[in-house]
């Protein structure tokens, strides 16, 4: 069985809404996004409704997708949210679990919550005791990178790394320590192109395949209020 995972090491605080996205664009070819592009995971996004009462969760797939990308049902969609009542403590797991019965057609459990129906309206299908609501489509990518700007700072930092230009500090786990000089160049180049162009998205005009779910947060809390998350693709056959 195949698997990809991204995952979000955070703590998603119930008094108020915070997006947190986790993003992997651009990186080596694997045979699952050859063989199985609706498998290859590109974002991940969780944030909480305003009234603090839904859990809201956003898998993006298939890098650049045609206009004619469809899900496939042949990957199974794992989402896992993690809940404790303090950082370090013991947690809880609870799993959202979204398979494609068709090229149209999905079907997605949390907890004793199931719904199933085609998702591509804008307003999704929503389970009956109305705690889960899906949606699933093509959509525009919405992760916005300045690339080349991106691999100049990566440049920036890796020479000065051989030169010895950089200290680490041992005792904070060897991160590392910038002059303000330093700190302030890679910011610079990562907010501009090449020779300190205006910075372009790089993802402007690419298509993602967009994995959205609304839970109420009752269904996923009962370790605490601190939620943690990631998302998972397994291949079905």
């Amino acid at each position: 069985m195949k698997r990809r995972l991204r995952s979000l090491a955070v703590g998603l605080a119930l008094a108020a809404p915070i997006v947190a996205p986790a993003a992997d664009h651009l990186d080596s070819p694997s045979a699952d996004r050859n063989e199985e592009p609706t498998a290859d995971i590109t974002d991940l996004y969780a944030w909480m409704s305003a009234d603090s009462e839904k859990l809201n969760l956003v898998a993006a797939v298939y890098a650049d997708a045609g206009d004619d990308a469809v899900f496939s049902d042949a990957v199974i969609y794992q989402f896992a949210v993690s809940s404790s009542r303090q950082f370090g403590g013991p947690q809880e797991s609870t799993l959202i679990t979204c398979k494609f019965i068709d090229d149209t057609n999905i079907e997605c459990w949390a907890g004793n919550d199931y719904v199933a129906g085609d998702p591509r309206d804008p307003e999704g299908i929503l389970s009956d005791n109305e705690g889960l609501r899906v949606f699933a489509g093509l959509r525009d990518d919405p992760f916005f990178l300045e690339y080349n700007g991106f691999l100049n700072a990566v440049s920036t930092a890796n020479s000065a790394v051989a030169d010895n230009a950089v200290a680490f500090d041992d005792a904070d786990e060897g991160c590392p320590s910038l002059t303000d000089e330093q700190a302030a160049l890679l910011v610079g180049q990562l907010q501009h192109g090449n020779d300190g162009a205006d910075p372009t998205n790089t993802f402007a005009g690419q298509n993602i395949l967009a994995l959205v779910i609304q839970v109420d947060k009752s269904l996923v809390d009962s370790g605490g209020p601190l939620l943690g998350v990631s998302v998972s693709t397994y291949s079905s056959n």
